[in-house]
């Protein structure tokens, strides 16, 4: 009898032109929108911000956002890096709706600046649509360097420009943001994530990323005390010093600090002795940081030959960065 009633069922939906379908939630793919090696030659900074209220945190539980983030940063580790050309690559397959190619680049670093550039946030950019109700936008690219234009069709990985710091951007990045059916989406969690970051997670990566809080952005030796500024600029890369400067400062650049966490710095001379070091807690937790060790070369000369730097990074007795780097003095 039931049976009956089924095929009977089937029958009507037949004559009725209806048909019966599961439809499963769409999922765009995505591949990376930057050119480079993630953990070696770029990062991620910034996470969406998951937090629906005031406060904010980023799908690992983490504080690498801010409130009302909407978008994954890829950032690069500075402005000489910029200058020779990182490309921006279309994440998948799509058609361009609108692009912007000819705001400045320039770092933000003050509320001036940041009212200088209200309503062009995102700065040079591209904004390409999917299949299935799908976006994604591509933002802070370097001026001039659009390579696309409206109405055109891209593959995934099309080059779409260069990073840069156009718009409300503080160091050179492009920030991705995806959209489905006009709502953001974070890529490593997908649109069916809630709130939070103890849900269920869906990512739209072609290749899984993993979550990184914390990391070294890079390192070396210099002169001086290094500003952050000036890290950004690019400054301080030098792999061999004069032997007669007042100091020899190894530095480190880092980002993703927590309260608490023991960081460690040594400088050896070329007979490998330690000539300089300290132990020190993190006494506040910063999305971007600087630390520096010194050695003045005035009441004891620096002798010529291979110097060497070592930074280390603690939390909860794991080391999570440990990072080793030279300069020649001559």
């Amino acid at each position: 009898m039931r049976k009956y009633i089924f095929l009977l069922l089937l029958g009507l939906i037949s004559v009725l032109g209806c048909e019966l379908s599961t439809q499963a939630n769409p999922t765009l793919q995505l591949g990376l929108p930057i050119d480079c090696t993630l953990g070696n030659d770029c990062f991620v900074l910034l996470y969406p911000d998951r937090d629906p209220g005031p406060e904010a945190v980023d799908f690992g539980c983490g504080r690498m956002t801010y409130d009302g983030h909407k978008g994954t940063d890829f950032a690069i580790p500075d402005e000489q890096v910029m200058a020779e050309g990182v490309k921006v690559k279309a994440a998948a397959a799509g058609k361009v709706l609108r692009t912007r190619n000819n705001i400045r680049d320039r770092r933000i670093q003050n509320q001036t600046q940041t009212d200088a550039v209200e309503g062009m946030e995102c700065g040079n950019g591209v904004v390409i649509e999917h299949d299935e109700n799908w976006q994604t936008q591509y933002c802070h690219l370097r001026k001039g360097s659009v390579l696309v234009q409206p109405g055109d069709k891209v593959k995934e990985g099309t080059p779409l420009g260069l990073v840069g710091t156009s718009g409300k951007a503080s160091f050179p990045h492009v920030h991705l943001s995806v959209r489905y059916q006009d709502q953001v989406v974070d890529p490593f969690v997908g649109p069916e994530a809630p709130s939070g970051c103890q849900g269920s997670k869906s990512p739209l990566w072609k290749t899984a990323l993993s979550y990184q809080s914390t990391g070294l952005i890079r390192a070396g030796f210099a002169t001086q005390l290094p500003e952050l500024e000036q890290l950004w600029d690019g400054e301080f890369k030098d792999q061999v010093l004069p032997v007669d400067s007042p100091a020899l400062v190894f530095w480190v650049h880092t980002y993703g600090m927590l309260k608490g966490d023991q960081e460690r710095l040594q400088i050896r001379d070329p007979q490998g002795k330690i000539v300089a070091q300290f132990n020190r807690t993190v006494s506040e937790s910063q999305k971007v940081w600087t630390r520096s060790l010194g050695k003045k070369g005035t009441k004891h000369p620096l002798i010529p030959g291979q110097w060497s730097g070592r930074y280390q990074l603690i939390r909860d007795q794991k080391t999570i960065i440990d990072h080793e780097a030279d300069v020649l003095l001559q």
